[in-house]
């Protein structure tokens, strides 16, 4: 397959993940900011904080690694020896589930049981809920490398949507379950999921017409389950070795995402109350990230992986593949900085609004606005880092990601340090603003390494991260009249001022994104060709 073809698959599965998962997230937004007013800070902060923590720390931990080194595979592969390997995860889930739950039970502070009823069973089921998702990893693998355009997506949005609804069913029937609730729920959930994947493959390799079932490199499920035979190993070493060095490197990058919530449950410098209000802005502030950068991370990290062969001098690649790389790389840094940089400069004047509307007074008083303001220049930092550590993972070799785990060491040590040092100075938002530094040097270590690898070529990806004046100056000028029209219109004058701020606040969007329609004439057309509507059409499930 060519690398046009490989980036028209990658385009439809990133658009496509936009399109699908704007249009589920909306609707759990609604249900979650529905439940909200029903439950305490404590309770948010333990489940948001603390449960999900050991969630996701296990859920990381056990599969991360395996994905990418499973997904950096090329073609001509043993599938069988992927698989093999795949369900090795499951047990590291069990082993991390049980080590991380006696942790959570035994060694941190346990809330008052009056207010948070159920600690000890919530903790035993967001452990399982962790190993029942594990056992999905190899249907997930092979639809990711086949590209399966919205089966990843609708499975995951479904899962989210039913855990909502259930969540707030037992919430307005049964507020007395207390942390039963959410853990029943995020049970439920992870059930869900595995079963969406192993329900289409099931339907797909029994149906010997598809097109698509004579393209897997499986002819039935259990061609996917563990096997030894005498003829071969039980896995690709090669594979098992990257596995390694990616398990080193993602222990750390948990510790760097997750880093926050690590200070917060260890360190106890937030109370639970505090610790629910900055999980809920997070969260909030960390959606538009989820929604569209995730996706376009995800898609394109497979793009580039096929396309580029790791470890390779740009110099010895198949030139085609280079221009094709360097382009969709400088398309994707441009479209990351004018999408960060417009929930940055809107975001300002709107986060107490916002947060007003999604959570009433709880949020929208004290520390809130000023986090979600904080974390809007935190996401324009995310969305660069995307792109630029998504093709410096495809390109590194093995060594250089040996290499790349001992800054991610530093970092993870000074991060730590860092945020224990700002929450003392200026309480949650030195999370936000630790975030900020830690994301700034990852950013730095992406460029340094694109600005080597391209050195010797015609091509320069990185002028993606330059903006013409004239945009830059719209940029400008709308941060302005929106911040004046915060102060004279929000948020305490009642709805017509409300809708009125809104207003300037579309007109100063619309002639933004107009300007870059006529300065950005190149990114346009990238989004019109690979990223566009009609292309959708092209591939279903």
């Amino acid at each position: 397959m060519g690398s046009r073809e490989v980036l028209g698959q990658a385009a439809r599965l990133a658009s496509s993940g936009l399109l699908l998962q704007v249009l589920f997230r909306l609707i759990t937004f609604v249900l979650n900011a529905f439940i909200l007013r029903f439950l305490s800070k404590e309770i948010v902060g333990i489940v948001n904080v603390r449960l999900t923590l050991l969630y996701s720390t296990t859920v990381f931990l056990a599969r991360e690694a395996f994905r990418r080194a499973c997904l950096s595979g090329g073609a001509q592969r043993d599938w069988n020896q992927t698989f093999n390997l795949l369900w090795l995860t499951v047990p590291l889930g069990m082993f991390w589930s049980l080590l991380l739950g006696w942790v959570w039970l035994q060694l941190l502070e346990v809330p008052d049981p009056n207010a948070v009823p159920h600690y000890g069973s919530g903790v035993v089921l967001f452990g399982l809920s962790a190993v029942v998702e594990l056992l999905g990893e190899p249907f997930w693998v092979l639809a990711q490398a086949q590209m399966f355009v919205k089966l990843k997506v609708i499975a995951e949005s479904l899962s989210v949507i039913l855990k909502s609804v259930l969540t707030a069913f037992l919430v307005l029937w049964s507020p007395h379950w207390g942390l039963y609730i959410f853990s029943l729920a995020q049970l439920f959930y992870t059930a869900v999921l595995v079963l969406c994947y192993v329900i289409y493959f099931t339907k797909l390799l029994g149906s010997s017409e598809s097109t698509k079932q004579q393209t897997l490199p499986v002819s039935r499920m259990t061609d996917m389950l563990p096997s030894i035979t005498r003829s071969r190993a039980f896995v690709n070493w090669k594979e098992a070795k990257l596995t390694w060095s990616f398990f080193k490197q993602s222990f750390l990058k948990q510790i760097l995402t997750e880093g926050e919530r690590y200070v917060m449950t260890f360190l106890n410098v937030l109370n639970f109350g505090d610790q629910g209000v900055y999980d809920i802005v997070n969260n909030l502030g960390s959606l538009v990230a989820r929604l569209i950068f995730q996706p376009i991370e995800e898609s394109f990290y497979i793009f580039f992986a096929k396309v580029l062969e790791r470890g390779k001098d740009a110099t010895l690649q198949k030139q085609e593949d280079m221009a094709v790389a360097a382009t969709v790389l400088e398309s994707l840094l441009k479209l990351a900085l004018l999408a960060g940089l417009t929930i940055t400069i809107f975001g300002f004047a709107y986060s107490q609004l916002a947060l007003d509307i999604y959570g009433g007074v709880m949020l929208s008083s004290g520390s809130g606005p000023v986090l979600l303001r904080s974390y809007c220049l935190y996401v324009l930092l995310l969305a660069i880092n995307g792109v630029t550590e998504c093709f410096t993972f495809a390109a590194m070799s093995k060594e250089e990601v040996d290499r790349y785990n001992f800054t991610m060491l530093a970092l993870s040590s000074s991060f730590l340090v860092l945020s224990y040092l700002l929450t003392q100075w200026c309480g949650s938002v030195g999370f936000i603003l630790a975030n900020c530094f830690n994301m700034g040097i990852r950013i730095t270590q992406s460029l340094c390494f694109i600005h080597r690898y391209y050195r010797k070529s015609p091509h320069r990806p990185l002028a993606g991260l330059c903006l013409s004046p004239a945009l830059l100056g719209a940029f400008t000028l709308s941060g302005g009249i929106t911040g004046i029209s915060e102060v004279l219109l929000c948020c305490e004058q009642g709805w017509p001022a409300r809708l009125a701020h809104i207003a300037v606040g579309a007109l100063c969007l619309g002639i933004t994104v107009g300007t870059a329609f006529l300065t950005e004439t190149r990114l346009i057309h990238f989004v019109r060709t690979q990223l566009g509507v009609p292309r959708l059409a092209d591939k279903t499930l």
